[in-house]
């Protein structure tokens, strides 16, 4: 089927870079949100289970609500427009942090969860600025507006913990409910920078376009948003994988809990500190290279993770985790955007993260499974065989002439 070309109405790489920069900032108090989960509540979890097995389940609750999320972040940013989307988001990331923070006061497991997948909601929204910064971009501009936005998870990696540092204390019977409410304090704050968005029409964010949307059917027959879709799922989905499991796996190996924070810390900084560049190295390189340049350094991060158990092997895995992420998902990400029309966007971007987070849950879940019935090395080898599928068929749509690379600036 044939797609009309779009109008160029609402093509502004000035506003782009505006609303990327705005997006950025926004990201990294958003992301502030995850930081605290991740970095909390599973020892929130130990405090408040009635049963230790139970500890991770607050965890778990969180990345099944950005699961459960996407699809209704794509249909109300498609009915309301992308500013009403976000600004919803933040109001659910502040009853997340008032609800956690009383699930910590009150002692109660089952409330303290519902804050949890109410911040799983949160990270659904703003894991859409992403997409939201490419929406006036050209598409040379378009790698870099992903990536600038992505570059703001620098500052929630450092963020985050520091906030949890800061006030963890400061309800001394309470330890953690102030980190909570700091959060949903942060989320108040997000919600007013997000008003300095500007989109061409602040209903709907879109430009016309000269074709009606196709059905998804037709849409995801395309072998680059195949293409692209599997790409990211496969980073996204190995990296929470191998990044759930890395902690747990160096204590059983003998490393300290201090080591395994560090271990982590340095991985989100290789997730993100990328950013800066990679948007560049896509319109210089093209989508497909840059894309498989990260599936090769997943790759190699988990060779370099089954060959063994020593801090070394665990901090260089998880640094080369953390920067194949980035080169994937972002050339991932703005392949998905050059597959679709602006009428066709939000749908497309919905079912996109749908796939890509549905499958991290299970991930998530299966991680300890793998951990306790046959070790660190299996998940080294999933992690493996997951990133040569996506090599195969990057490589096979790539030979077919049918990976069309992002035109340089």
């Amino acid at each position: 089927m044939t797609v009309l070309a779009e109008a160029p109405a609402g093509i502004d790489d000035r506003l782009a870079r505006r609303n990327a920069l705005v997006l950025a900032v926004a990201q990294a108090l958003a992301g502030g949100n995850t930081a605290v989960v991740f970095g909390t509540a599973g020892l929130v979890g130990t405090m408040l289970a009635p049963d230790p097995a139970l500890a991770t389940v607050p965890v778990s609750t969180f990345v099944v609500g950005q699961w459960m999320g996407t699809l209704p972040v794509g249909a109300i940013a498609k009915r309301y427009g992308r500013l009403v989307t976000f600004e919803l988001g933040t109001l659910i990331g502040l009853f997340a942090g008032l609800i956690c923070a009383a699930g910590v006061i009150l002692g109660s497991f089952p409330l303290f969860c519902a804050g949890t997948l109410c911040g799983g909601l949160y990270a659904a929204a703003h894991l859409t600025y992403r997409f939201a910064a490419a929406d006036t971009a050209s598409d040379a501009f378009k790698p870099k507006a992903v990536s600038w936005v992505l570059a703001g998870g620098v500052m929630a990696g450092v963020f985050g913990p520091q906030l949890i540092i800061a006030t963890k204390d400061m309800l001394p019977e309470y330890v953690f409910a102030a980190s909570y409410l700091a959060q949903a304090g942060v989320a108040v704050v997000a919600a007013l920078v997000l008003l300095l968005v500007r989109f061409p029409d602040q209903r709907s964010g879109e430009v016309r376009a000269a074709a009606p949307p196709r059905p998804l059917a037709v849409i995801f027959r395309q072998p680059r948003l195949i293409t692209a879709v599997i790409c990211a799922l496969a980073s996204y989905a190995t990296m929470n994988l191998m990044m759930t499991a890395a902690p747990v796996a160096m204590i059983a190996c003998n490393h300290s809990v201090t080591d395994a924070a560090l271990g982590l810390q340095w991985h989100v900084m290789a997730m993100y500190a990328p950013s800066f560049v990679t948007g560049s190295l896509i319109v210089r390189n093209g989508t497909g290279r840059v894309i498989g340049a990260g599936l090769a350094l997943t790759a190699a991060s988990a060779v370099v993770g089954w060959a063994g158990t020593s801090l070394a092997h665990f901090w260089g895995a998880l640094i080369l985790l953390g920067v194949g992420w980035n080169f994937a998902f972002v050339g991932a990400t703005t392949l998905v955007t050059a597959c679709h029309t602006a009428s066709e966007r939000n749908k497309v971007q919905a079912v996109n993260d749908f796939l890509i987070f549905g499958t991290m849950a299970l991930g998530s879940f299966a991680s300890g499974q793998m951990l306790a019935r046959d070790g660190w090395p299996l998940v080294a080898e999933v992690v493996l065989g997951a990133v040569l599928v996506a090599v195969a068929l990057l490589g096979w749509v790539a030979l077919a002439g049918r990976l069309r690379n992002i035109p340089e600036a």
